[in-house]
């Protein structure tokens, strides 16, 4: 785990870094600077990008990771590397004729709806062409475990670029449209920064043949397209969703509740960079010893940092949301249901890097597929009736069922289980904590209050943490911080 924890933590700080600037973005600038219609726009934009990219990078970024370690010879690594660079130029220029076929019903569609959206829809298929781009390029740079530049570019330098663009409406140097157009902007200069580190550290020699294999290359390709979609429209559906049955400034109502709530898989995200590919190495040598043991691993060392995490956004939420305007206010259910999800998801450990690296990712693809239909299903039915919450319960549900089946396949197909005894012990910490600190409260300004009890619950759980040795890794990491030398 050396490795793991040296490059994790390193991405750990980076991506809080990068969501310490988001959330600045998220909570002040874009709700003070925009009108609320506007910061809706932009949330729908990214989000219907987010839902596009997996089809367009058709699955490329995993097929590279899962199969590069297969091929021996540098011939047979390049033409791996120089079909996953144009195959997903391919695709997208075949979709790219789709949609222009598609115009015409789509801005009908954008002004019977939300007319706002209407002279943006082209900046949906730039952003996502972009993003695929990027993710290709960094998982071209995680083959040779260096994922902390691709980490930075990820979740600090569009969000910096970002507050700066937002400050530049802020003193009117450029108006709203221009900054949209913009932040687009950003993510393309964003990818060829990648483009280039990445190349850096390996250049293939041009080559058109196909690799070896090319069969099942191609196969896990097209299904992996579609895995990645599920994720993607599990993720982004319900904003796209709440665009249609509900004024436009809503996805930003919804997408603040979201924001804090994601900062619960920051954990998660920071150590998948370099779990992903050495998860497909002991699977491609049959190392079964070391994949059960980074799985139990992964997932319990996950679940103590991101339980902190939830603790102290479920008990500050209600001082948070005083801090911004009342337009923006959402209820703490919305909150915590996505937060429960996304501390979920931190309990899996490596388990998506098992199933997507494995032979079995086409059951978790029909099961996937699958409960994107009852998701879609679910926010028809929850969003009339309930709004901004029910697009809260419908993911919860969701992602639980979902989640829940992917614990169980690896279960029965490899035998492990992520949970250890030290599991339960520390959800029941986290239990006791967000009890006994949600409805304490000091009467001094949010800020203050929201300092003052992080201050509290992290001295507290991280105190418990060392004391009942819930990790031998948190352990040491405690240890190093604070300077405690041990035999």
């Amino acid at each position: 785990m050396g490795i793991i924890i040296k490059q994790s933590f390193k991405n750990l700080i980076t991506t809080y870094f990068g969501f310490a600037i988001g959330a600045i973005n998220t909570l002040f600038l874009f709700t003070y600077f925009l009108e609320p219609e506007y910061y809706g726009l932009i949330t729908f934009l990214l989000s219907a990008a987010s839902l596009l990219w997996p089809f367009m990078g058709f699955g490329v970024h995993s097929t590279l990771i899962k199969f590069f370690t297969f091929y021996k010879t540098k011939e047979e690594k390049d033409k791996l590397l120089n079909l996953v660079l144009f195959l997903p130029l391919i695709v997208s220029l075949i979709l790219g004729i789709s949609v222009a076929f598609a115009y015409s019903f789509l801005i009908s569609y954008f002004t019977q709806g939300n007319g706002l959206v209407r002279p943006y829809i082209w900046l949906i298929f730039l952003i996502a062409l972009a993003t695929a781009y990027f993710e290709i390029f960094f998982a071209w740079s995680k083959l040779f475990y260096k994922s902390v530049f691709g980490n930075f570019m990820k979740e600090v330098f569009h969000r910096f670029c970002i507050s700066l663009l937002l400050l530049a409406v802020y003193f009117n140097w450029i108006t709203v449209h221009q900054f949209i157009y913009c932040i687009a902007g950003v993510f393309i200069l964003r990818l060829i920064a990648m483009k280039i580190y990445a190349f850096s550290l390996y250049l293939p020699r041009l080559n058109f043949k196909f690799p070896d294999n090319l069969s099942p290359v191609l196969k896990y390709t097209s299904l992996i397209l579609i895995a990645g979609s599920v994720a993607t429209a599990l993720l982004d559906l319900d904003k796209v969703m709440i665009e249609y049955f509900m004024p436009i400034e809503n996805v930003a109502i919804y997408g603040i509740a979201i924001y804090i709530a994601t900062v619960i898989s920051v954990p998660q995200k920071a150590m998948h960079q370099i779990t992903n590919p050495m998860t497909a190495e002991f699977l491609n040598t049959k190392n079964k010893k070391s994949l059960k043991d980074l799985y139990k691993k992964s997932s319990l060392n996950l679940l103590i940092i991101s339980l902190l995490i939830f603790i102290l956004i479920l008990t500050n939420v209600k001082q948070l949301y005083e801090l911004i305007p009342d337009e923006y206010e959402l209820s703490v259910l919305a909150v915590l249901l996505i937060s429960l999800v996304k501390l979920y998801d931190n309990l899996l450990g490596n388990n998506n890097s098992i199933l997507f690296n494995s032979d079995y990712y086409r059951i978790v693809l029909f099961i996937g597929v699958l409960l994107v239909f009852v998701a879609f299903a679910l926010n028809l039915v929850f969003i009339p009736t309930f709004g901004i919450e029910g697009a809260a319960i419908a993911s919860f549900i969701a992602y639980f069922i979902y989640n829940s089946s992917k614990i169980w396949l690896v279960h029965k197909k490899f035998n492990f289980l992520p949970f250890t005894s030290k599991t339960w012990l520390v959800l029941f910490t986290g239990v006791i904590l967000s009890f006994g600190f949600y409805f304490w409260d000091f009467s001094y300004h949010p800020i203050l209050n929201i300092a003052l009890k992080s201050i509290l619950i992290g001295i507290s759980y991280i105190g418990l943490a060392y004391f009942l040795k819930f990790s031998s890794e948190v352990n040491e990491i405690i240890n190093n911080v604070l300077g405690i030398k041990t035999s």
